[in-house]
């Protein structure tokens, strides 16, 4: 007759069930959402809402599966190179209503093609670099900002998808020409203004400008060259007058003169 197998003692459920657990698979870990913005899912899109949560930097630890970013009405000043490159699902960034005056060149790089909206509006912004909206397939809205209106920001509406939406609403708040502070840009260009002409002539009459100066300039030398070295010869002439006859051969008066 066999003796009964002995029951196994507390520890050694314990090491049992703990040796168990670290067989099983680790579910992937998920990015944290960052501090203080709401992250939530709909129908498997990652949207990082942000709105309204006095940030006055763009975070930088913005889930990698972000579809939707709502960075809207904040104190967002700048929109540093690199800023979104981790973004490669991104398809909507709502940066309006946030005190937002420089963009960087590479401020929207990695997110180029997927990219769908983006929305800066009411901002701060006076200038943009081309080189940094050229390259997106977004539709984008730059209504509310206090433009320069030049030629750099003309050819940034030629390469841009613009919200149609809004284009009535970018209007110049300072402009190259005085008539057309206060104008919506589309309303002045729609006139056959040409800032980028306007900006050429400008060049134009400057560089004339300047030519013309030196060009006074080497007039002023030549003359004062001309009549110092006429003076220099009337005194030397006078000084060979006052010398003795004797001392002084008719051959080099007569050269002189």
């Amino acid at each position: 007759m066999s003796l009964p197998y002995p029951a196994p003692s507390l520890p050694q459920l314990f090491f049992r069930w703990l040796f168990f657990c670290l067989l099983l698979p680790f579910p992937p870990a998920r990015a944290s959402c960052p501090h203080p913005c709401h992250c939530t899912g709909h129908s498997g899109a990652m949207a990082v809402l942000c709105s309204a949560k006095h940030l006055a930097e763009i975070p930088k630890d913005i889930p990698k599966d972000a579809v939707f970013v709502k960075l809207d009405a904040n104190k967002i000043t700048q929109v540093p190179n690199n800023a979104f490159k981790h973004l490669n699902h991104l398809e909507e960034l709502d940066l309006s209503r946030n005190a937002i005056e420089k963009i960087d060149l590479a401020a929207f790089r990695g997110v180029a093609d997927g990219l769908r909206t983006l929305d800066l509006s009411n901002n701060l912004i006076q200038r943009i670099p081309k080189e940094a909206l050229v390259k997106l397939n977004a539709k984008i809205r730059l209504s509310n900002n206090p433009w320069h209106c030049e030629c750099a920001l003309q050819e940034v509406l030629w390469e841009v998808q613009l919200d149609p939406e809004s284009v009535s609403e970018i209007t110049c708040q300072t402009s190259v020409r005085e008539e057309y502070v206060g104008k919506p840009l589309i309303q002045v260009l729609d006139s056959g203004v040409n800032f980028c002409s306007i900006h050429q002539k400008t060049t134009d009459v400057a560089m004339f400008v300047t030519m013309f100066g030196w060009f006074a300039m080497v007039i002023t030398y030549v003359v004062y060259y001309v009549r110092h070295n006429q003076e220099d010869a009337r005194k030397h002439l006078e000084y060979l007058k006052s010398l003795p006859s004797t001392q002084v051969p008719k051959e080099t008066i007569s050269t002189v003169l």
